[in-house]
């Protein structure tokens, strides 16, 4: 069973437990890292969520695990559009390229 955020905000409420679990966390996200490089990959590490608040939690292990965590969908973006793709979106949005409806 896993707990979600709501349910560990309020166990997070409590000093000492919420230490714990920050140790805890850390120190799986670590050893997961690591399996990954253990057989000699030597790319960037990514954690990839579709969760705002997964994301949010994951973001505050980048420097202990040294990976990078991130939106699923921005990693397709990157690989299935290129790098650029947020660039050249907004470029389009602005260029009058997006839809809009009103409601």
């Amino acid at each position: 069973m896993t707990a979600g955020s709501s349910t560990l905000a309020i166990t997070l409420s409590f000093p000492p437990q919420r230490a714990q679990v920050r140790f805890r966390k850390a120190e799986e996200i670590v050893k997961g890292a690591e399996a990954v490089r253990a057989n000699g990959f030597a790319g960037d590490v990514k954690a990839l969520t579709s969760c705002p608040s997964c994301l949010q939690g994951l973001k505050r292990y980048n420097d202990d695990a040294d990976l990078e965590a991130d939106y699923i969908v921005v990693e397709i973006a990157k690989h299935v559009l290129g790098e650029g793709w947020m660039r050249d979106y907004v470029a389009a949005a602005n260029a009058g390229g997006i839809e809009r409806v009103l409601v």
